[in-house]
This record gives structure tokens, C-alpha cells and sequence, in this order.
């Protein structure tokens, strides 16, 4: 008969699990991004309608887990890990799926069409921004096992070499969103300035997808250092 968890008989319910459940509803909103940009991309606004209703009513759900344990987190002095931390962590992953919604909102309310020439790129570069938010996940995914190891061991090597490879992603997202806005400045002069203005916007959130998802790691990282 397995042994019951030590943490789970010091502390109480953890919340880990409730943790991991949130960020994997951000991930999902993210990952709606590609299909998003799909039918922009295809000029079918029925489509990005339907799609963008997804990612609101995933960013609504995101918000009320967020919400719920941050109610329920412990307050006491017993949590395997400091409770700022876990809340700073909790706020860097919800960040993600407030601007999956940003994007998809903005780019619905104004039926921002993107210049043929940019399709192909725009639809890699988004893909490797929710890439980035998948690899944040598969990071936070290994943090229950890290508290059964006491955040040592060959758990901690994996988790840090998961998090070497979210750094790397959101590099390559960075590189991307360089030439990409190197590709619309070649075309800007064919563009009603203000839908320039727009999708230089979206660009940038875009990338601020990768970033916000790099940043989630960088926290899960400051946790494992204390």
C-alpha cells in the first residue's frame, strides 16, 4: 500500500494541482491563437468570431481559478513554498491568457486583415509564441514532483533543462518578431497608416506571449533557487 504524501499530511491540500489546472486553461486560450489566426489569415471572421468567443470564455475560466485559490491559498507559515511566490507565479501565468484575449479581441473588433505576404509568417511566428506557453506548462507540470524530491535531484535537473528550453523558444519567438517587423516595414507604404499602427501592435503582443510564458519560467526558476 503507497505511503501517503509527507507534505500532503504537514501542510494540508496543496496547492499545486489547482496551480498546474490553471496554467494548463491558459495554455489552451493560447493555444487557440493558431486557429485564430488561421481565419483571419483566410478571411473567414464567422470562424475567428467563434474562435475568439473560446478564448474569452478560457480566460474567464482562468480568472476564476485564479480567483478561487488565491482564496483558499493557506496563510499560514506551513506551505512548501513561500506564498508570494506562488501568487507571483499564479499572476505570471494568468498574464498569458489576458493577452491571448488582448489579440484575438482587438484584431476581431477592427477585422484586421493581414497583407498576403505576411500570412505564411505571421501564422510561424504565432505558433512559436504558443509553443513557448506549451513548453511554460510542461515546466509547471513537473512542480508536485519537485515538492515529493525536495526541489533536488534528478527532478530538478529536468526541470531545469525544461526551463534552458523555454529560454531558448522565446529567443527564437524574439527572432522572429524582429523579421516580421522587418517585413511590414517593406509593405507599410502600400497600408492605410492606422492598420500599420494596428498590427504593430499585434506583433508586439504576440511576442509578449513568449515573453510572458519565458517569465512564468523565470519564476518557477527563483522559486527553486530559495
Amino acid at each position: 500500500m503507497p505511503s501517503a504524501n509527507p507534505f500532503a499530511i504537514l501542510f494540508g491540500k496543496s496547492p499545486i494541482k489547482p496551480m498546474q489546472e490553471h496554467m494548463a486553461v491558459v495554455a489552451e486560450a493560447a493555444g487557440l491563437l493558431t486557429p485564430f489566426f488561421e481565419a483571419v489569415i483566410a478571411n473567414d471572421w464567422a470562424q475567428a468570431d467563434k474562435v475568439q468567443q473560446q478564448i474569452h470564455g478560457l480566460e474567464n475560466k482562468a480568472d476564476s481559478l485564479k480567483k478561487d485559490l488565491r482564496l483558499h491559498l493557506p496563510k499560514s507559515l506551513f506551505l512548501p513554498v513561500p506564498r508570494s511566490d506562488l501568487l507571483e507565479l499564479l499572476a505570471g501565468q494568468d498574464r498569458i491568457a489576458n493577452r491571448a484575449k488582448d489579440i484575438a479581441g482587438i484584431m476581431l473588433g477592427r477585422k484586421m486583415k493581414l497583407p498576403k505576404a505576411l500570412g505564411d509568417q505571421m501564422l510561424a511566428f504565432v505558433q512559436a509564441a504558443v509553443t513557448t506557453v506549451e513548453q511554460s506548462l510542461k515546466a509547471i507540470n513537473e512542480l508536485d514532483e519537485l515538492l515529493e524530491t525536495g526541489f533536488a535531484g534528478r527532478e530538478l535537473d529536468i526541470v531545469e533543462t525544461m526551463i534552458g528550453e523555454l529560454d531558448r523558444l522565446e529567443n527564437q519567438a524574439d527572432e522572429m518578431e524582429v523579421a516580421i517587423r522587418a517585413s511590414l516595414f517593406e509593405l507599410e507604404a502600400e497600408m492605410p497608416p492606422v492598420d500599420v499602427m494596428f498590427l504593430y501592435k499585434v506583433i508586439d503582443w504576440v511576442g509578449d506571449v513568449a515573453d510572458r510564458a519565458q517569465k512564468v519560467g523565470s519564476r518557477l526558476e527563483l522559486l527553486l533557487a530559495r
